[in-house]
């Protein structure tokens, strides 16, 4: 079974940090944000 994560504020700083550290790690990642990128 694949775990999913939500992640908000993950345009950048720790949130994008975190939700690209979550999907190396193979989970799958939701993420929002303020600006597109």
């Amino acid at each position: 079974m694949t775990k999913t994560i939500m992640i908000t504020g993950a345009t950048s700083g720790f949130g994008a940090a975190t939700a690209k550290r979550f999907a190396a790690a193979g989970w799958r990642v939701v993420a929002t944000g303020r600006r597109a990128g």
